[in-house]
C-alpha cells in the first residue's frame, strides 16, 4: 500500500508558530491525496466553504453549495465541484484555472470536517476540476451542532461597504457562533506546503469581540497544526466569511490579522492566545445561504 503523507507536511510559517505556541502535533496525518473516507464524506455534503486569492492576493472566504453529490472525487487527487459563486460574490471572478484553492467539507450535524487545499485544473460553466495537494481531517471541537434543511428564499441584495460596518454585518457578528477564516502561506513556503487554507473557529455567541472595526478571535486548544496562524506570520492579509442561519444573509469580510501569543488579559479562559483582524473591506449578500436551521422552519 503507497503511503500518500507528506514528509514535511509543514511551511517555515506552520513552523514557527508551533515554536511560538510551545510545540507541534505528535504526528501530522496530512496526505498528497484524498483517502476513501475523505472522498465518500464530500459526497454527502451539501455545501463546502472555499478559499480563493484576488487579484491583488488578498485571501477571500466564500461558500459553494448544491444538492448532496455536488462534491464528488473522481479520483484520489481529484475533487469536482458543481457549483461556482453566486453572481455577485466578490470571489467569483477568481475562480480560474491554474488558482490555488483551499476547501473545507463540513457536516454542522455531526462535526465532522476535512480539508483539501490544491489547485484549480478545469473550470466550466457547472463548476470547477481542483488538483489536490494537501488532504487532512480536522479535530471536531468548537463546532456548533446544527441540523440545516433547504429553505426557498428570496435573494436580497449586495451590499459592500469599506472599515465602517454596516449594523446588521456588526449584529450578525455578536450572534456568530460559526465563523471561517481563510489565509495564505506566502511566497516563501516551500513547495507541496505553500497555497490557500479556510478554516473553522466557533464558540458561544460573543465568542468574537467587535471594536470598531477591530475583531478580537481567541484561539483555543487544537490539532497544534497552526496552519492558520502559521500562515498569518508569512500573510497578515486574511479573509473570514459568517453565515446568518435565520435569515440567509451571508457575510464576507476582508482585513489584516495580528497574533497575540502572550496576552495576560485573555476575557477567555479557555483560549491560549488571541488574534485580532482589522477589517479593511466587506461585503453582505442577502438571503443568499439556501438552508436554515430545522427550528427555524415555520410549522
Amino acid at each position: 500500500m503507497i503511503d500518500h503523507r507528506i514528509p514535511e507536511p509543514f511551511h517555515e510559517g506552520e513552523l514557527r508558530a508551533q515554536q511560538l505556541a510551545g510545540g507541534g502535533p505528535a504526528g501530522a496525518p496530512i496526505r498528497s491525496q484524498m483517502p476513501d473516507q475523505h472522498r465518500q464524506f464530500f459526497s454527502l455534503l451539501p455545501f463546502v466553504y472555499v478559499a480563493v486569492a484576488d487579484a491583488q492576493g488578498w485571501p477571500l472566504a466564500t461558500l459553494l453549495h448544491g444538492d448532496p453529490g455536488f462534491a464528488s472525487s473522481p479520483a484520489p487527487g481529484q475533487l469536482r465541484i458543481a457549483a461556482l459563486p453566486d453572481p455577485g460574490d466578490p470571489a467569483a471572478p477568481h475562480f480560474r484555472r491554474g488558482a490555488e484553492i483551499g476547501i473545507l467539507g463540513i457536516d454542522l450535524g455531526t462535526r465532522r470536517r476535512n480539508r483539501e487545499n490544491g489547485v484549480i485544473a478545469q473550470v466550466d460553466g457547472e463548476g470547477v476540476l481542483v488538483d489536490v495537494h494537501q488532504s487532512f481531517g480536522n479535530c471536531p471541537k468548537y463546532i456548533h451542532l446544527r441540523q440545516l434543511v433547504p429553505v426557498a428564499r428570496e435573494r436580497g441584495g449586495i451590499e459592500a461597504f469599506g472599515g465602517e460596518l454596516l449594523p446588521d454585518a456588526v449584529r450578525l457578528i455578536a450572534e456568530c457562533e460559526t465563523m471561517f477564516v481563510a489565509s495564505a502561506s506566502g511566497g516563501t513556503a516551500q513547495v507541496g506546503a505553500r497555497g490557500l487554507d479556510i478554516s473553522h473557529r466557533g464558540g458561544e455567541a460573543g465568542f468574537l469581540r467587535l471594536a470598531g472595526n477591530v475583531l478580537t478571535v481567541p484561539d483555543y486548544p487544537g490539532n497544534r497544526y497552526f496552519n492558520t496562524l502559521g500562515n498569518l506570520l508569512l500573510e497578515p492579509r486574511a479573509a473570514l466569511v459568517m453565515v446568518d442561519f435565520a435569515s440567509g444573509d451571508i457575510l464576507q469580510l476582508q482585513g489584516r490579522a495580528e497574533i497575540a501569543w502572550q496576552n495576560g488579559a485573555l476575557s477567555d479562559a479557555r483560549a491560549e492566545r488571541i488574534w485580532t483582524f482589522s477589517i479593511a473591506r466587506g461585503w453582505l449578500r442577502r438571503a443568499a445561504f439556501p438552508l436554515v436551521e430545522h427550528h427555524n422552519i415555520r410549522q
